[in-house]
C-alpha cells in the first residue's frame, strides 16, 4: 500500500504547487518522483528508467520510438507564439473594432470575448474585460453579469477548438487514442448548449434595458484576422483528404504533426497580413517564446507512466469501485474535481485520466464517449472554479468578487453537463 499512500501525498503536493502558481510541469515532475520514491518497495528499480524513457521519446518493451511528448511540447508552443503574436501586432485588436461594427445591438458582449477565445493564452479574459465592461455600460448591466458574460462567452469555443493543449493531450496515443474530429463531434452538443446558455443569460440581462436603434458604419476590413487561427483547421481538413485518397492508413498518428505545420503557416500568414517590417515581427516572435507548456506536456507523460509503474490506479480503482455509485458518475466528478481544484483545463484532464480509465469498462460507452465525458466533466469545474485565471483576472478588472456569479454559474454549467451526459449516454454506448 506504500504506492497508493505516494500517489495521495503526489496529488496533494502538486495541488498545493499549483495553487500557489509554482510551475506547473515542475510541480508534475515532483509529484513524479514522490510516486517512485513510496513505489520502490514494490516494483523492480529498473522499470523507473524504463519509465521515463517510454514517456519521452523510446518504449524499451515495443523496442519503438514515440515522439508523441515532443510533437506535443512544439505544437503547444508554437500556439502559443501565435496566440502572443496577434495580441501584440494589434491584429485582435482589428479584428474587435470590425466585430462591433458589425454586432452592435448588444451582441458584442458576447462576440468579443468569443473572439478573443479563440486565443488560448492562460488569463485572456483580461484582454476582452475592458470591453465588456465599455458595452455593458450601454445596458446598464451590473459588474457580476458584465463577469459573467466575459468569462462565458471567452469558452464557447472549448468543447470544439482542435487547436487547443487539452484537446490536443486527451486525443493522444497514451489517452485516448481518437481522431480529433471524433472527439469534436462528440462535444458538439456541448459547445451548442455553450452557445444556448449564454444567449439566454445575455438576452435576460439586457431585456429591461433600452437596446440602441442607431446604425453605423460597417467595418469589415479586420475580419481578415480571423483566418491565422482557422489555418490550422483548413490545413488538417486538406492535408487529411489527401491522405486518405492516397491510401496512408494510422491517420491519427499524423494528427500532431499536420497541426504543427497548420500553426507554421498561420504564424507566417499573419506577418503577411498584419504588414509589418520582418525585424521587429522576429523581436515579438522572440518575446512570444515560452516553454512552460512544453514542459507541462513532459511532466505529465513522466507522472502517467510512474504512475502506472506504481499499479496504484489499480488499487484506487478497486476503493472506488467499491462506492455505491455508477461509473458514469464517478468518471463525471473525479475530472470536475481536479479542474475546480486546479483551476486548468489541460491540467485536470492529464490528472484525472488514468484515476477514471479503469471504470472504461463499467461505464457501458465507447472510448469517445468516455474521452467525452471527461473533456466536458473538466472543463466545467475549470470554468467554475475560483482560482482560474480568467476568473481572478476578469473579476480584478471588473471590481467584483469571483463568488458573485456562483449563482449565474451552477444552474448554467448544470444545464451543461446534464445535456451532454445525456447525448453520450444514448449515442456512445
Amino acid at each position: 500500500m506504500w504506492n497508493l499512500l505516494g500517489i495521495i501525498i503526489a496529488f496533494i503536493v502538486i495541488i498545493i504547487l499549483i495553487r500557489r502558481k509554482f510551475n506547473f510541469g515542475l510541480s508534475l515532475i515532483l509529484g513524479s518522483i514522490i510516486v517512485v520514491l513510496f513505489s520502490l518497495p514494490e516494483i523492480k528499480p529498473i522499470e523507473v528508467p524504463k519509465a521515463l524513457s517510454k514517456a519521452l521519446i523510446y518504449d524499451f518493451d515495443t523496442q519503438l520510438f514515440d515522439f508523441q511528448t515532443v510533437e506535443l511540447a512544439i505544437l503547444l508552443t508554437l500556439i502559443y507564439i501565435l496566440a502572443k503574436c496577434m495580441q501584440e501586432t494589434g491584429a485582435i485588436e482589428k479584428m474587435i473594432k470590425s466585430l462591433r461594427s458589425i454586432f452592435y445591438k448588444g451582441g458584442t458582449l458576447g462576440v468579443i470575448p468569443a473572439v478573443y477565445g479563440l486565443m488560448p493564452v492562460p488569463g485572456g479574459a483580461l484582454f476582452s474585460a475592458p470591453l465588456i465592461d465599455k458595452e455593458g455600460e450601454k445596458f446598464k448591466l451590473s459588474q457580476s453579469q458584465k463577469n459573467f458574460l466575459n468569462v462565458w462567452f471567452r469558452h464557447i469555443w472549448f468543447p470544439i477548438f482542435p487547436v487547443s493543449s487539452a484537446m490536443m493531450l486527451i486525443i493522444g496515443s497514451d489517452f485516448a487514442n481518437i481522431d480529433i474530429y471524433e472527439l469534436i463531434a462528440a462535444n458538439f452538443p456541448a459547445f451548442i448548449a455553450f452557445i444556448m446558455i449564454g444567449i439566454i443569460y445575455l438576452k435576460f440581462f439586457i431585456k429591461k434595458n433600452p437596446i440602441s436603434k442607431t446604425t453605423q458604419k460597417k467595418e469589415y476590413d479586420g475580419l481578415i484576422y480571423l483566418l491565422p487561427p482557422v489555418i490550422p483547421i483548413i490545413t488538417y481538413i486538406i492535408l487529411f483528404s489527401i491522405f486518405t485518397l492516397i491510401g496512408i492508413e494510422n491517420l491519427k498518428d499524423f494528427q500532431r504533426t499536420i497541426f504543427i505545420i497548420g500553426v507554421v503557416l498561420s504564424i507566417i500568414s499573419l506577418y503577411y497580413l498584419i504588414k509589418i517590417d520582418w525585424k521587429k515581427y522576429y523581436e515579438i516572435l522572440k518575446r512570444s517564446l515560452s516553454f512552460n507548456l512544453a514542459f507541462a506536456i513532459i511532466g505529465i507523460m513522466i507522472l502517467r507512466q510512474m504512475i502506472e509503474v506504481s499499479e496504484a490506479n489499480e488499487i484506487i480503482a478497486t476503493i472506488i469501485g467499491d462506492l455505491p455509485f455508477h461509473a458514469i458518475f464517478i468518471i463525471i466528478i473525479i475530472p470536475l474535481i481536479m479542474g475546480l481544484i486546479t483551476g486548468y483545463n489541460f491540467g485536470a484532464i492529464a490528472l484525472s485520466y488514468f484515476l477514471v480509465e479503469p471504470f472504461f469498462e463499467y461505464s457501458g460507452l465507447n472510448n469517445i464517449g468516455f474521452a467525452s465525458l471527461i473533456f466536458i466533466s473538466s472543463l466545467v469545474g475549470y470554468l467554475i472554479s475560483p482560482i482560474h485565471l480568467c476568473n481572478v483576472v476578469s473579476s480584478d478588472y471588473l471590481k467584483t468578487d469571483t463568488t458573485r456569479i456562483y449563482k449565474m454559474y451552477i444552474p448554467a454549467v448544470s444545464l451543461l453537463l446534464i445535456i451532454q451526459t445525456c447525448f453520450v449516454v444514448l449515442f456512445y454506448r
